[in-house]
């Protein structure tokens, strides 16, 4: 729901007033670009796996000669890894934005009738096909 004209104004007085009062501060909480944030996870995801998985090879190396930090290297350079797959998996999950409907095809109205409607589960459709089946269309 969008702002009034007031609360607008309201917002932007309160917004001025802060950098007024404490510009370091309201520098922190300024909302950056939603790309570079995003960038800046993948980069930072990038570089976790990166570094596991040196520490896994590392670990490899090491195990010839001692066998508990070759595994404890090896352990260490895996959760890395795995941090920072998850880190890049829910970075693109999250910033992810909606889409958004097409409009529908005049010129085929049983695509404009599916597209209108909310998706079905997959055992719904699958139970709507059987029965066009069964009836012969």
């Amino acid at each position: 729901m969008p702002l009034s004209e007031h609360e607008q104004r309201l917002l932007e007085q309160i917004e001025q007033a802060l950098y007024a009062e404490d510009p370091k501060f309201a520098r922190s909480w300024r909302v950056r670009d939603l790309r570079s944030l995003q960038r800046v996870r993948a980069i930072r995801a990038g570089l976790l796996v990166l570094v596991g998985l040196a520490l896994l090879v590392a670990g490899v190396i090491v195990q010839s000669s001692t066998i508990v930090v070759g595994v404890a290297l090896g352990v260490a350079g895996f959760l890395l890894m795995l941090a920072g797959a998850w880190l890049a998996m829910s970075t693109r999950s999250r910033t992810s934005t909606p889409r958004t409907a097409k409009p529908a095809n005049p010129a085929n109205p049983a695509k404009a009738a599916r597209a209108s409607r909310p998706r079905e589960s997959l055992k719904s459709r699958l139970e709507e096909r059987w029965q066009r089946r069964q009836e012969g269309r």
